[in-house]
């Protein structure tokens, strides 16, 4: 893959680019700030942007990613984030291409890596913390109140960017069982016939909103 790192820490920007680089991934940009990012993915048009949501000031890496996404076609995006910053990420995580992981998961590197290249590759990849804050899990809002404890299980997985065969892997079932699931989701959701691509966006976007309300 070539990668675009846009990160203020020099160190942890440095030994990121350095990990990339051991695991045969092309580094072809470095930024400190979220212009110069943007700049950078607009110079070398990367299989994916890793960036920092502060970058330095609060939200700049947020702005460098709403612009990038909005190209045509959009390039997909790693966010980074040293806190989980619930403003304005909903209308990114929702969207294919798009990661957003806490800095501690890098050092599981086999794991960052996948996700990675999972997200250049039009998924998704959303640190389980992350979802939970952006749902506001503590309460479920009445969209949601006609689906089973699995769907919703499954249906969270969904939102952390989980194939379903993988989803299958984790809730200990078979594909066929995920799909089913996932179907009845669709069905209770009132998604109707739409690719499944866009009813799979549709229904995390619903998730997200009815449980952050």
């Amino acid at each position: 893959m070539r990668v675009v790192i846009g990160e203020d820490s020099a160190l942890f920007r440095e030994g990121l680019a350095a990990l990339l680089a051991s695991a045969g991934h092309d580094v072809v940009g470095l930024a400190s700030t979220g212009p110069t990012a943007v700049a950078q993915v607009r110079a070398h048009r990367p299989d994916v942007a890793v960036l920092d949501i502060r970058m330095p000031s609060d939200d700049e890496g947020i702005a460098a990613a709403l612009e990038i996404r909005a190209w045509d076609p959009p390039t997909p995006i790693m966010l980074l984030s040293q806190h989980i910053e619930a403003r304005r990420t909903v209308e990114l995580v929702t969207s294919g291409g798009i990661g957003y992981l806490l800095k501690d998961r890098v050092l599981d590197v086999d794991e960052f890596l996948v996700a990675l290249e999972r997200v250049a590759a039009g998924g998704t990849a959303l640190d389980s913390d992350v979802v939970t804050r952006l749902l506001g899990a503590a309460r479920a809002a009445s969209v949601l109140e006609a689906l089973t404890p699995r769907e919703l299980d499954v249906l969270a997985l969904m939102a952390e960017g989980w194939s379903n065969s993988a989803i299958g892997a984790r809730l200990f079932l078979s594909e066929r069982t995920v799909e089913t699931h996932i179907g009845s989701v669709f069905a209770k959701l009132c998604l109707g016939d739409s690719p499944d691509g866009n009813r799979r966006v549709q229904a995390i976007l619903a998730y997200l909103e009815a449980r952050a309300a």
